[in-house]
């Protein structure tokens, strides 16, 4: 049974709730796990995820395509977003491209929630290079539906 503090979980709860909600999601995201994205730390309204730029995710300028920075922008926060155990689709995203990703650079990707009002929540990706570089920034607005990621689970966080 959940500890509630008004009305919310207690951190450690709300913490362990964020961290099985993103394992749950993650087993039955094969996007996210086909483009070899771990989950580097995950909280409620937060999530940090990387990727490792392969051969494969090159465009013709021998960077990495942004279809796949998005990508990893946009996991990080779906990750984000849904870490409270409650099912939330994205209303609308977009992005920003500062410098390109090289072969075999290792990208992260930080998304912190930034608003979360009634239904509807805006989320802020920053994603960076192993060295710190900036590559990209990423704006997400949430949109919560009916659902959970785990059914059951208390979600009042």
């Amino acid at each position: 049974m959940s500890t509630k503090i008004s009305g919310a979980l207690h951190s450690d709860e709300a913490q362990n709730l964020a961290e099985a909600s993103a394992k749950a999601m993650y087993a039955r995201d094969a996007a996210t796990q086909a483009l070899g994205m771990t989950i580097e730390k995950v909280r409620p309204g937060y999530a940090r995820l990387s990727m490792v730029i392969r051969p494969d995710m090159l465009n013709g300028h021998a960077s990495c395509h942004g279809g796949f920075i998005f990508s990893l922008a946009d996991s990080a926060f779906a990750f984000a977003c849904n870490s409270r155990n409650q099912a939330t689709v994205s209303s609308g995203c977009s992005i920003e491209y500062a410098a390109p990703g090289l072969l075999n650079e290792t990208l992260s990707a930080e998304a912190v929630e930034q608003s979360l009002t009634g239904r509807t929540g805006i989320y802020d990706v920053t994603v960076t290079n192993q060295a710190g570089k900036l590559i990209a920034m990423f704006r997400g607005k949430s949109y919560r539906i009916k659902g959970e990621v785990i059914a059951g689970a208390d979600a009042t966080a």
